[in-house]
């Protein structure tokens, strides 16, 4: 198995064919989310308008496009600066991604504000601005986040398809299954080197994954109370790894939360891609009180 790179990932298809609409192909623009640079971060799909496309054109766009992800703009209130969106792989629809690419791409179109998008795992309220270098970043804030335990078949069963054992995690930060719009289970490495050692079963853990359902797991390594590395496998997406997991960044903001170990508005940082080669910064809004996590990052548009 490689672990530096997505499966099927495809940057030089622009268009596919549209399947049950109009018969037009559709735009697909592609931006790469928390990151400032181009050869950084986690590159996405984004339609703008998909309108006229049905859930199976959709997700034959996402396959063809081999991203981890596109998201796709199927309803929009311009004036309200609302819209409707949904998310898929190249393998299946997920119900929420947290990338920031959608509302940067509609910011670059409308200009900075706050947008509202609703997406099959809830309303997702964003904010975009641009910082003092000019680029756009955004801010989403997440459904109730909600975390508990592992069960021991649920860890044990992954723990395999890793090829990890009970010693290569931290005791200090017990194995949760976390949801943010999606369930990720949460997995903390005790060392740098086990999370950069990565070569699991993609089969073995893509049938755990289905099996409980959940969108990514999270593996993380604690650098300090407020910076963490991580690493996200999503076989059940039809690639080896995601550079950067907004949805997954929001669930292990409630994971945090929800173990006490914020017990004041904070802000936690999340460094993913590294060890694919694409270095992602996560930012992630943390208030003890409130359920809801914060996620923001930056995100620019690719070359075609």
């Amino acid at each position: 198995m490689t672990n530096d790179t997505t499966a099927t990932a495809n940057d030089t298809a622009t268009t596919a064919p549209a399947h049950g609409g109009s018969g037009a192909a559709p735009e697909i623009l592609r931006y790469s989310a928390f990151t400032r640079t181009p050869d950084g971060g986690n590159p996405a799909g984004v339609v703008l308008d998909a309108s006229g496309l049905d859930a199976a054109a959709m997700l034959a766009v996402a396959a063809e496009v081999g991203y981890s992800e596109t998201a796709f703009v199927t309803a929009a209130d311009q004036d309200a600066r609302r819209f409707t969106v949904r998310y898929f792989s190249p393998l299946a629809e997920v119900a929420f991604c947290g990338h920031a690419t959608v509302a940067v791409a509609l910011a670059d179109r409308l200009g900075p504000g706050d947008l509202t998008l609703d997406t099959p795992a809830g309303t997702i309220a964003v904010t975009t601005a641009t910082d003092g270098a000019g680029a756009v970043q955004a801010t989403l804030t997440s459904v109730p986040t909600r975390s508990r335990q592992a069960l021991a078949e649920e860890l044990e069963a992954t723990l395999a398809a890793l090829g990890w054992s009970a010693s290569d995690l931290d005791p200090a930060l017990p194995p949760h299954v976390a949801f943010g719009g999606n369930d990720h289970l949460v997995l903390a490495a005790a060392s740098r080197e086990r999370l950069a050692a990565l070569d699991y079963d993609f089969d073995a853990l893509a049938e755990v994954m289905r099996r409980y359902g959940w969108t990514t797991v999270d593996l993380v390594w604690r650098e300090s109370p407020r910076r963490f590395h991580a690493r996200n496998p999503f076989p059940v997406g039809g690639v080896v790894e995601d550079p950067a997991t907004g949805a997954a960044a929001a669930a292990f903001g409630g994971y945090l939360r929800a173990l006490g170990l914020v017990t004041e508005p904070a802000e936690i940082t999340v460094r993913q891609g590294e060890d694919m080669g694409r270095p992602s910064d996560l930012v992630i809004g943390v208030t003890p009180e409130d359920a809801r996590i914060r996620v923001t990052g930056a995100a620019v548009l690719l070359p075609r």
